[in-house]
């Protein structure tokens, strides 16, 4: 049995993982995930205690406002952090290829904090206008969602981290936006998905979910 989630409204693909996204209208899902997102990544190689790991948006504030790799390592010297590009482990995930969050839990998000959040700020691929549903996360962990050609399953929640309390244009923090989403929301914000099916997803396609 199946029904509609609601509609695909936007999509997007980070070539570097904690920089600023690129939008999609259309794009193919492969079974890793779409082709070159986080497909990069900043590892740190000395002046942080994150040596031989990622640099990544917890570490800097700024990161998500540059489009380019060469800008990252520039900002990361000006920190004392002397960091540099990776592109070979084919993405660089934190836990799942696919992100997804719906307006409808953004908009509880804002309302918590007093102000309208752009999806951007979690960075999900997906992004989805629910059609009248109105449950948490957790309810569709373990379901699969069609969308286009493509089908998914949902992981799980996604716990959130300080990044997304930052400001798109100044990089400000507003320690608000975390407090929020810890307190009222169980630090989630959007789900985890593998890809079942590869295929090709689009703006305005349907999101099913196939129980």
């Amino acid at each position: 049995m199946a029904f509609e989630l609601g509609t695909l409204c936007n999509l997007w693909w980070y070539p570097v993982k904690s920089l600023r996204g690129r939008p999609l209208e259309t794009v193919r899902v492969e079974s890793g995930g779409i082709p070159g997102d986080r497909g990069r990544a900043l590892f740190v190689r000395s002046g942080h205690a994150r040596q031989g790991k990622p640099y990544r948006g917890k570490e800097h504030h700024g990161l998500h406002l540059l489009g380019g790799p060469e800008e990252a390592v520039r900002l990361a010297a000006s920190s004392g952090v002397d960091a540099a590009v990776r592109d070979d482990d084919g993405h660089y995930f934190d836990l799942a290829p696919i992100s997804l969050i719906l307006d409808s839990w953004l908009a509880e998000a804002s309302a918590l904090v007093g102000y309208s959040l752009e999806p951007v700020r979690f960075r999900p691929n997906f992004f989805v206008a629910a059609n009248g549903f109105d449950d948490t996360e957790a309810s569709l962990t373990g379901a699969r969602l069609r969308i286009g050609d493509t089908v998914l399953r949902v992981r799980k929640p996604i716990e959130r981290c300080v990044t997304p309390s930052y400001d798109l244009e100044t990089g400000k923090s507003d320690p608000a936006v975390v407090r929020a989403i810890a307190q009222q929301r169980r630090n989630e914000m959007g789900i985890y998905c593998d890809v079942e099916e590869p295929g090709e997803v689009r703006l305005g396609d349907a999101v099913l979910v196939e129980r």
